[in-house]
Formats: structure tokens, C-alpha cells, sequence
């Protein structure tokens, strides 16, 4: 556990340990629970395909592809929750592959029309 203070920075840093230099990280989505074996039913979401959805949320300047920085205001779920759990998705694609889903930024889904 890391304990943090309400609204202070919490800053993370996630490292792709591989002999491949040409391989890039790109963190899609960040959801927090409570719970951390339900991340459907009571959940925030901090970044989701990468668009940010929390406004504290940022991104930070790393000087090697293989590594991708963000950060956050530390929250709690009301006062019934004295702890929050992080899961995130992260994606590995190779550098310079503009095609690739570590270079389209956010990615906006829109639903279907489920009519004829």
C-alpha cells in the first residue's frame, strides 16, 4: 500500500522491461475501486481509451518510450472506503508505428443506433 493524503499528487511510473528498444507504452485506461477484485460496480475512472476523464489527471515528459508517467489527485470513495485500487491498462506497440493504437490519443466510441 502507498498512503497519501486527500488531494496530494500521486505520482506513477510504469516501465516495459524488454531487450527491444523499438517498443513503446501507452497507458489506455486507469479505473479506481474500492474493491480490488470488483472494478465494475462502484469504479472512477481516471483515463479511459486514452481520453482523461478526470481533470487532475496528466501525463509527464519520459525520456524513454518503454516508459509512460502520470499523475493524480489522491480521493476516497465517501468515508465508508478507507482505501482505493488502481487498475490500468497499459498497450506496447512499436515505435513509429503511427497506425498503432499508442499513437491515436484518444479514441471516442459512439454506440450504434440498435434500430433498422
Amino acid at each position: 500500500p502507498y498512503y497519501v493524503d486527500l488531494n496530494q499528487n500521486l505520482f506513477l511510473q510504469a516501465s516495459l522491461h524488454s531487450s527491444d528498444p523499438n517498443l513503446v507504452v501507452f497507458v489506455d485506461t486507469c479505473v479506481a475501486s474500492p474493491d480490488p477484485s470488483n472494478f465494475r460496480t462502484l469504479t472512477y475512472e481516471l483515463i479511459r481509451s486514452g481520453c482523461v476523464k478526470d481533470p487532475t489527471y496528466s501525463t509527464y515528459y519520459s525520456p524513454h518510450s518503454s516508459v509512460a508517467r502520470f499523475a493524480f489527485n489522491a480521493f476516497s470513495f465517501v468515508n465508508r472506503y478507507p482505501s482505493v485500487y488502481l487498475q490500468c491498462e497499459l498497450v506496447v506497440c512499436r515505435y513509429n508505428d503511427y497506425s498503432s493504437r499508442c499513437y491515436q490519443g484518444c479514441v471516442s466510441r459512439f454506440k450504434r443506433n440498435a434500430g433498422s
